[in-house]
């Protein structure tokens, strides 16, 4: 019959097609179920699974998805680090990220794996990040934490700590034991046991402690106990006395005697925070004498006195830098007795300020200067003069280990001689300091920059100075403030701007010997309404200097290029 013919070729292919087509359908039917499977179905059934914490099966179901939104990614990448695939869950995790980066879940595991394989800068990023996103979070702030902790940066694990509620200090105790009166230590440390250790008081004892003058160096570190709370521990080398035996003694008293100086010290005497110092320098143009007592009132360290004089007989040859070459406009000589009375604050570790009153007697003896010079300059006379500085954190990173503090100083006084001149010094300035990298001190960068300025008529030794000379603090490090012996070879003038920027990278350290070498650019100018002083163009050095650090004593050896005359410097010096 012709329904049961037999069929042709082309029928015959065309329904073993149909067939092989029917049956790969039917064996694809759970993959394509799966995929085509609602959102909201197949993100129910992956919570389900995470529930029962059957991480493979999610792994296998979610590979099969072609289009994951950023909560199936986040799912995925969760089981793929259960099962301690981390390299894949990072890709899943990092996809989640940038599909809903405003998630602080993604950030937080990114985080948790990067530290997993033991990167900690990568995971402090994600942890930043996450942080913005929930800043209440608080598992995110005790990773933070945590972490800044193990890098050894206590003030930015306690930035984040303090959000969690931590560290709580269980003991204070000190290493090694201290002389100082434990009760002066105890006003000292801002913080108690049994309390969480606040960002600010750690600030404020370390203030605190670098008030009293004893701890040229100190840590305050946290030991970690098995209760979750934490000993607080004072690591540091105390001054007592004249040094720990005789050769340290011998060594600070005569540290200065190559510059004709000597400088006897004690330190803390009987335990009390009160320190005694001194210097006599014998050197035939620059005698000096001076010395002072300070320490803690009523033995509180949140306050500190200070009574000295100081005694001076100087031999000066000036010089005129607004000219080039330089010409000598003249020599005198300055004698000066001056006794001085201070108090000082540091109620906070976020500012301190000082003020106090000195009264001296100035005279000018073989006066030889160009008459062009203003010659009240050189009037002299009893003094009295009153004085306020402050400094103030302007920012704090310490994330970031950026430190940038701003000073105020000013100064009035009044000078009873043939004018009785009155006269007002106003100074301000920034100072920055960072350490570029996330923990040690390999590298070291610092700056500043300072603003003075004069009211009234000023008496010549208290003209500001750029240069770099032992009893000034505004470096010019190419222009050495003496020649032939005598001061007044650096420019000098009513009013003025500096700025010092400095690198300093370890070179070689063993514990009892530490140098460091880097670059240093200082600019600045010096101007004044006399002519003959102050410079009419700005000032530019460049150079290195190596700092060397030799059981306490700090020197600094610096050879700079002044880049508008092309003259070169050597200079060495002690450094506080």
């Amino acid at each position: 019959m012709e329904s049961y013919r037999q069929l042709d070729a082309p029928r015959r292919t065309a329904i073993t097609c149909a067939l092989i087509l029917l049956l790969l359908l039917t064996l694809s039917l759970p993959v394509m179920s799966q995929s085509l499977r609602p959102a909201d179905e197949l993100l129910s059934h992956l919570q389900q699974l995470v529930a029962q914490q059957q991480w493979q099966q999610i792994v296998d179901e979610t590979q099969s998805v072609s289009a994951r939104s950023a909560e199936v990614e986040y799912i995925q990448g969760m089981a793929l680090a259960k099962l301690g695939r981390l390299t894949e869950a990072r890709s899943a995790f990092s996809a989640a990220y940038e599909s809903n980066s405003h998630d602080p879940r993604n950030p937080t595991e990114l985080a948790g794996i990067a530290f997993k394989q033991n990167q900690r800068p990568e995971a402090l990023h994600w942890l930043r990040r996450a942080h913005e996103l929930s800043p209440k979070d608080t598992y995110v702030a005790d990773f933070l934490g945590t972490i800044y902790f193990l890098e050894g940066n206590l003030e930015a694990s306690l930035k984040y700590w303090n959000i969690a509620g931590k560290p709580v200090i269980e003991n204070v105790r000190t290493d090694p034991q201290v002389r100082l009166d434990p009760v002066i230590l105890d006003r000292a440390l801002a913080f108690s046991p049994g309390t969480p250790l606040r960002q600010s008081e750690l600030l404020t004892s370390e203030s605190r402690l670098r008030g009293l003058g004893i701890y040229p160096r100190f840590n305050l570190r946290l030991d970690a106990g098995n209760d979750g709370k934490f000993d607080a521990v004072l690591q540091t080398k105390e001054l007592n006395g004249f040094g720990t035996n005789k050769w340290t003694a011998l060594f600070y008293t005569f540290r200065g005697v190559v510059f004709e100086t000597v400088t006897p010290e004690y330190y803390n005497l009987h335990g009390s925070g009160t320190n005694i110092t001194s210097l006599y320098r014998w050197d035939i143009n620059k005698r000096r004498v001076n010395a002072a007592i300070s320490g803690p009132l009523h033995r509180d360290p949140k306050w500190r006195y200070r009574v000295g004089f100081d005694f001076r007989n100087e031999n000066w040859g000036v010089h005129n830098f607004s000219d080039l070459p330089t010409p000598a406009l003249g020599a005198l000589n300055f004698r000066r007795e001056a006794g001085v009375a201070e108090i000082s604050s540091f109620r906070s570790g976020r500012w301190n300020w000082s003020t106090g009153a000195e009264f001296s007697n100035r005279d000018f003896r073989n006066v030889a200067i160009d008459p062009d010079v203003f010659p009240a300059f050189f009037l002299g006379g009893n003094q009295l003069k009153h004085f306020t500085r402050i400094n103030v954190d302007l920012l704090r990173i310490p994330e970031h280990r950026l430190t940038v503090i701003s000073a105020f100083s000013s100064q009035e006084g009044r000078t009873w001689n043939a004018n009785d001149p009155t006269f007002a010094k106003l100074q301000a300035g920034t100072r920055a300091h960072w350490f570029p990298q996330t923990s040690g001190d390999d590298y070291e960068m610092q700056g500043q920059t300072r603003y003075g300025r004069t009211y009234g008529d000023v008496p010549f030794d208290e003209l500001f100075m750029l240069g770099i000379e032992r009893d000034n603090d505004l470096m010019m490090r190419a222009h050495v403030g003496t020649a032939d012996g005598k001061k007044g070879s650096a420019p000098l003038g009513r009013n003025y701007f500096v700025s010092n920027w400095e690198l300093d990278k370890n070179i070689y350290g063993n514990g009892l010997l530490r140098l460091t070498l880097g670059p240093f650019v200082d600019s600045g100018k010096i101007t004044d309404p006399d002519s003959a002083l102050g410079t009419q163009k700005w000032l530019l050095d460049v150079g290195g200097q190596l700092k060397i650090r030799a059981l306490g004593v700090r020197f600094s050896v610096t050879y700079g290029k002044d880049t508008r005359t092309g003259k070169n410097d050597f200079y060495v010096y002690i450094t506080e």
